[in-house]
C-alpha cells in the first residue's frame, strides 16, 4: 500500500509546525506524534533513495516500531533492531529483534536502507554504532542518521532547555516539578554529541560519502544552518545525516 506525502513540503514552515506540535503533545498523545515522525522520516527516505517498496531495511533503535510499520506500510522488507526489551512495548512489529546496535546480526552489506532516527545521542560510542550501521549497509546503499545534538533547545530531552545550566541541576528540577525519576540520565542513557565533531568524523570515512548533511527540523536553510560553525550546534535542532556506502 502507498502511502499518499503531507500535505507540505520540505523543508517548509507549515511542515515544521506540524511537527513541532505533536512534539508538544508527546506525553498525552505519543501514537499520533510518533505516527507524524515516522511518515516524515520516511518521506525523506523516499526523497533521497526513491521509494522503498521492495526494499531492505534495517530500523536500528526503533523503539516500538513506528518508523518499521511505516516502512513496511509502503512495501519495504523492514526488521526492527531494539536493544531494550522495556522500549518494544507490548506490541512490537512482527519479527522485531533484541540486538545491540554495536553488533548487529546481519550479514555485510544486508540492507539496501538503514535507518536510526534519534538513537545516537543515547550511545556511549557513536563511532562504533556508526561504524555498524555503515557495516550492514550495501554499497550504494542509503544510511539515515538523525540525532538530537546536546546544544540544541531539546537536548536535555525531557529535562530541556534547563540542560543549559547543567544536567544534574535539569534532571532534579524535573524531579521536583513531575514528582518522578527522569528517564535520562546525562553518561548513562544520554551522552552529549555534538554537530561539528560528528561531521568530521564522518567526513574522515572512506567507506560512506555525504549526501546531505542538513537539520532535520530546520523550516529553511536547512543545511546551511549546519555549515556554520557555533551557531549549528544550537540552530541545528536535530542533525540529519544522509549517507551513501560507497563501492567496495
Amino acid at each position: 500500500m502507498t502511502r499518499s506525502r503531507p500535505p507540505y513540503d520540505d523543508p517548509s514552515l507549515r511542515r515544521s509546525l506540524a511537527l513541532f506540535r505533536a512534539f508538544l503533545r508527546e506525553q498525552d498523545d505519543p501514537d499520533a506524534c510518533y505516527a507524524l515522525l515516522a511518515r516524515d522520516a520516511v518521506d525523506q527516505v523516499e526523497a533521497y533513495d526513491g521509494p522503498v517498496a521492495g526494499r531492505v531495511v534495517a530500523d536500528v533503535g526503533g523503539g516500538s516500531g513506528y518508523f518499521t510499520r511505516e516502512f513496511r506500510a509502503r512495501g519495504a522488507l523492514a526488521c526492527l533492531f531494539e536493544p531494550d526489551a522495556r522500549e518494544l512495548g507490548e506490541k512490537p512489529p512482527e519479527g522485531a529483534v533484541l540486538a545491540d546496535g554495536y553488533l548487529l546480526p546481519l550479514a555485510d552489506g544486508a540492507a539496501d536502507v538503514t535507518f536510526s532516527s534519534n538513537v545516537l545521542e543515547h550511545v556511549a560510542d557513536p563511532r562504533t554504532f556508526l561504524s555498524e550501521l555503515v557495516r550492514v549497509t550495501r554499497p550504494g546503499g542509503l544510511i539515515y542518521v538523525s540525532f538530537t545534538n546536546w546544544l540544541s533547545p531539546w537536548g536535555g530531552h525531557e529535562w530541556a532547555p534547563w540542560h543549559y545550566l547543567g544536567a544534574g541541576r535539569a534532571r532534579a528540577r524535573h524531579e521536583r516539578r513531575t514528582g518522578r525519576p527522569a528517564k535520562h540520565t546525562l553518561g548513562e542513557n544520554l551522552f552529549a554529541v555534538h554537530v561539528g565533531p560528528t561531521l568530521r568524523q564522518v567526513r574522515g570515512r572512506d567507506d560512506v560519502r555525504i549526501v546531505s548533511a542538513r537539520s532535520r527540523y530546520w523550516p529553511f536553510l536547512t543545511e546551511t544552518v549546519v555549515k556554520v560553525p557555533g551557531l549549528r550546534e544550537f540552530a541545528t535542532w536535530n542533525l540529519l545525516l544522509i549517507l551513501r556506502r560507497c563501492p567496495a
